[in-house]
């Protein structure tokens, strides 16, 4: 670790001694950014494609690294259970964010959240008062702990904050004067989330809660969250959402993220669903292994094996392909090898620039054509997706393609740097299909047309 990351990391494990220790007084808190162009209508949400990519850049880059030097503890396994419980899933344009969110409860009585949904992220974490040293500004009221009938900090004595190492690769914190465990998340673009681990009831659905949830009361929370309250974890650990509640609805869970880029100001609604139920019986449901990566065991690895332009594979050796894969919901963007992604680039340049001609890249994209998506949707050729086993994404028009300004479209794939290759796929193709994470039996699954 650099000496940059090791005074980074010291000088907020400090903070988070110190808030600890210290009587906390809420500051007050004045948001520190300044406007830009916006990508919806909401004023109190401003969202660029440049921050977009930015961020999505920061969190492939920080995906990289732990590969390359962080090792997890294995995560246990399970076996899956009957029973079936799903909320709403939301785009999260609306509140500043180019990831996905869903609203639920914390506390007795429960206050509801917009939380992110991430499958990269193990500990679910929101802000709460008082802020001891600083919140970001969310669209829903923050949680106040000293509300709940049901809330406790956890000692750091226990099993939970013995399991956060794991879980977030950061060491806990103790307070010295109540004996607290503290935890840090933090993120590939310097974002971070510090606080107290804690226990309440959580409220999944309003007929479904879990008494005893643990999570992260956020005291110092900065970073690119959007106006969302916090990161609701998916992460194959048992600190996750889903490991906590694997032993009442078993490992498992599905999701549809609804179309975001093309409708930004849409009511569309997807799904998050618990439990072994979420996989639907379809003839077009389709299943590839999980794969086992010895350094992240918590991410979700599949097998590439081909992909296809208009029916044709493209021209790249089969080894280019075998580079570490992740299915996650928390990069918008899909990433390739490079060598991959250049096969790709060309052969869509070869069948679209014939009617519409190449212009400049923007930012990350770098196969743009002059003409808007509309335009382009009716000569854009299917890309197909193909993991090992034969499941697939068939991706249209609007899995393909971004607008990025009036008149300006592009291919919304990227490549992954040839000295760390890999290849993630991301949310911006898997809108409107249904993924299922059947983890206690080590497999994924994609079916078309899950929800808009």
């Amino acid at each position: 670790m650099s000496f940059f990351w090791f005074l980074f990391f010291s000088a907020h494990f400090a903070i988070a001694t110190s808030l600890a220790q210290a009587k906390w007084h809420a500051p007050k808190f004045v948001p520190c950014y300044k406007p830009y162009p916006s990508l919806t209508s909401n004023s109190k949400s401003p969202i660029s494609y440049s921050d977009i990519f930015n961020k999505d850049q920061d969190r492939v880059r920080y995906i990289q690294s732990k590969l390359a030097n962080k090792v997890d503890v294995k995560s246990s396994d399970r076996t899956l259970g009957p029973k079936l419980v799903s909320t709403p899933l939301k785009s999260g344009l609306s509140i500043g964010s180019g990831n996905y969110y869903v609203k639920v409860g914390f506390g007795t009585p429960p206050k509801f959240s917009s939380m992110i949904v991430d499958t990269g992220s193990s500990l679910s974490w929101l802000q709460c008062k008082p802020c001891a040293v600083s919140c970001h500004p969310q669209v829903d009221p923050i949680f106040d702990p000293s509300t709940s009938k049901s809330y406790k900090t956890l000692p750091c004595s226990s099993t939970q904050c013995s399991s956060l190492k794991a879980s977030t690769l950061n060491d806990p914190g103790c307070s010295t004067s109540t004996k607290a465990c503290v935890y840090k998340a933090s993120y590939g673009d310097s974002s971070f989330s510090i606080g107290y681990l804690s226990q309440d009831v959580f409220t999944f659905a309003p007929s479904y809660t879990i008494p005893g949830f643990v999570f992260g009361c956020g005291q110092d929370n900065q970073g690119l969250f959007g106006r969302a309250a916090g990161i609701l974890g998916l992460a194959n650990d048992k600190l996750s959402l889903i490991g906590q509640l694997s032993n009442k609805n078993g490992y498992g869970f599905s999701y549809c993220l609804p179309t975001s880029f093309s409708s930004p100001n849409s009511s569309k609604e997807g799904f998050l669903s618990i439990g072994t139920s979420s996989f639907p019986p379809s003839s077009s449901f389709k299943f590839t292994p999980l794969i086992k990566n010895p350094k992240i065991h918590s991410l979700y690895f599949v097998d590439l094996s081909v992909i296809t332009v208009a029916g044709k594979p493209l021209g790249v050796a089969a080894s280019s392909y075998k580079v570490p894969t992740i299915i996650d919901s928390g990069t918008v963007i899909t990433r390739l090898p490079m060598s991959v992604y250049t096969a790709l680039s060309n052969s869509f340049v070869k069948i679209l620039s014939k009617k519409y001609p190449q212009v400049p890249g923007f930012s990350i994209l770098d196969t743009c054509f002059k003409g808007s998506l509309k335009d382009l949707s009716s000569a854009v050729p299917e890309i197909q997706i193909v993991f090992q086993g034969g499941a697939n994404l068939a991706l249209k028009a609007e899995n393909t393609l971004l607008e990025i300004e009036d008149g300006t479209t592009c291919l919304a794939i990227a490549g992954s740097p040839e000295d760390n290759p890999i290849a993630i796929i991301g949310n911006f193709q898997q809108q409107t299909f249904t993924v299922a994470y059947d983890v206690a039996n080590s497999k994924v699954g994609f079916a078309p047309a899950g929800c808009q």
